[in-house]
């Protein structure tokens, strides 16, 4: 009696593992793009360098932050608008690939419905690795300095890389929701440039009063750099400026959130993106 061969289809890995493989297809696919498009990696390399030697020298002797001088203070806050930005890729590269119809054609291929977000939020990953390691080199030409151990610098690294993963899926959702890349763009940026700002990114808490001061503290890109300085070693040396929770513990309050998003918007982007494809 003949054993029975396993068809192609039924050979292949199903569910999570099969998303996750054929998503690393389509990143590898996303990353290839970086050869034939050049540009899209200069933007990405030349923007963190504007932003800290902007920011170190043409307002850093204009704030007043205490006992931690403003080239330490602000890299924090450069890192965490930096890779904020960076997850508008995602929404960018999907509207892209839906005007162009490559969408469909990943569509009639035997693949994970969730493999071409998977693939787009991954790659997004590569390019926000890039810009920290840019971001972080032109920081210690301009005198930032990490001054705690290195497993603590790793995880202040690993905890923006997690919260940029995050919000490129709430990126992913507006990418498959809106017509084309120029919606997404000036989209993305009315809601992403008043959050980083509105933050203590670039000044002192202590800058704020009233509902503006407590709207600061409970945003999560407050949290996530001031979870980034604290893992730097880049705080105030005089103590805590705020009593708030969220300061309090950015550590957590930046993972909870992380988880949050994630929770929300991977199923609210997979759902979508199956309506978009027209699947079943």
């Amino acid at each position: 009696m003949s054993t029975p061969v396993p068809t192609l289809e039924q050979s292949r890995p199903t569910g999570v593992v099969r998303a996750l493989t054929d998503g690393w297809v389509v990143a590898r696919r996303n990353l290839i793009k970086i050869k034939r498009v050049p540009e899209v990696l200069v933007f990405v390399l030349v923007s963190p360098i504007m932003f800290v030697l902007l920011f170190a020298f043409v307002f850093g002797g204009a704030i007043d932050t205490g006992g931690v001088g403003y080239r330490e203070f602000l890299i924090a806050g450069i890192f965490a608008q930096t890779v904020v930005f960076g997850a508008t890729f995602t929404g960018a590269g999907l509207a892209e690939d839906m005007q162009k119809g490559i969408i469909d054609r990943f569509r009639s291929l035997p693949m994970s419905q969730a493999a071409v977000l998977v693939g787009r939020t991954t790659s997004d990953v590569v390019y926000n690795v890039l810009s920290l390691a840019i971001m972080a080199l032109t920081g210690l030409l301009v005198g930032w300095r990490i001054r705690e151990g290195f497993l603590d610098a790793v995880l202040g690294f690993a905890l923006l890389l997690l919260f940029a993963y995050a919000v490129s899926w709430v990126m992913a959702w507006v990418g498959l929701m809106v017509p084309s890349v120029e919606v997404i763009n000036n989209a993305s940026f009315i809601v992403i440039m008043p959050l980083t700002f509105v933050s203590n990114a670039f000044v002192p808490l202590e800058s704020f009063d009233g509902f503006l001061r407590t709207l600061v503290e409970w945003n999560p890109v407050s949290a996530l750099t001031q979870a980034s300085r604290e893992l730097f070693g880049n705080v105030d040396p005089r103590g805590a400026v705020s009593e708030a929770w969220s300061m309090q513990h950015p550590v957590l309050y930046t993972l909870l959130w992380v988880a949050i998003i994630l929770a929300v918007f991977v199923p609210l982007s997979v759902r979508r993106y199956r309506l978009s494809a027209g699947a079943k």
